[in-house]
């Protein structure tokens, strides 16, 4: 029987660099500490071991501020993994770095031969892949995405995501096979409308990007009224600082890419 959407034994991720302080911003709501976010991070990680999966550390990449999200240049699955084009100029290189290590985990691995894509658009459900057109994921690069999805053996759609937010993830994350948590501009749009959906409190929309790793629910700890509502509705939610990854655009699917492995 294949592992739930959310079920992964095998986690990569990426020690931040001091560099991360000068990380891509779409607004200047100060700059994060190398020490704050490091400290994020290694939460993240002892969070990871304790919903049961296999962490992979990478080491820091200096000359890639935003190489701590290894979300954006690549995407995985059981089946195989996909080599991105971020939709940043800086950002490209990072493809690169991370090739070799997916090259080693997985037997398949696939790149896209067009266009632009952040794993960030790419939200995958029990009824197939959501990519998201954004300011980092084109058309070309959404469609050629499809393709290798396709190749895998796995359904795709391409939808949008509302103007001005910088990743379809951004306001959007599972929490179970049928449930979507999103802030109310994405789900008044409607492309949730197989799913039961669970909307973020006004105030708090940071906290759309919350991550499903087992039988756990991650969340930002700065928002107390989004994991009230979790905890009631029986997640077992744990809390995860994001102040200063917060600062530079990030929240907590960007920090790992997962899988589950069925060579483990």
């Amino acid at each position: 029987m294949p592992a739930a959407v959310f079920e992964f034994n095998s986690v990569i991720v990426r020690e931040p660099s001091p560099s991360v302080v000068d990380g891509l911003r779409a607004e200047d709501r100060g700059s994060p500490t190398y020490e704050g976010v490091k400290a994020e991070h290694d939460a993240y990680v002892e969070a990871m071991r304790g919903a049961d999966a296999n962490v992979t550390v990478l080491p820091p990449l200096a000359s890639f501020p935003d190489s701590i999200f290894v979300e954006d240049p690549a995407l995985v699955f059981t089946e195989g993994a996909i080599l991105l084009r971020p939709g940043a100029p800086t950002r490209v290189k990072e493809v690169e770095e991370i090739a070799p290590t997916l090259r080693d985990l997985f037997d398949v691995v696939l790149e896209l031969p067009a266009g632009f894509a952040d794993g960030g658009d790419v939200l995958t459900t029990a009824q197939g892949v959501m990519i998201g057109l954004s300011a980092r994921t084109d058309r070309a690069g959404a469609e050629a995405l499809q393709a290798n999805i396709e190749k895998l053996g796995r359904k795709s759609e391409i939808v949008a995501t509302p103007e001005g937010v910088l990743h379809f993830k951004t306001d959007c994350s599972l929490l179970d096979e049928e449930t979507i948590l999103a802030t109310n501009r994405l789900a008044r749009s409607g492309i949730f409308k197989a799913f039961r959906q669970m909307i973020i409190p006004e105030g708090e929309e940071p906290a759309a990007n919350a991550l499903r790793v087992n039988d756990v629910v991650m969340v930002g700890s700065d928002f107390p009224r989004t994991m009230e509502m979790l905890d009631k509705a029986g997640y077992k939610v744990v809390p995860l600082k994001t102040t200063e990854i917060g600062k530079i655009d990030a929240g907590l699917s960007c920090m790992s890419l997962r899988w589950f492995s069925d060579k483990m």
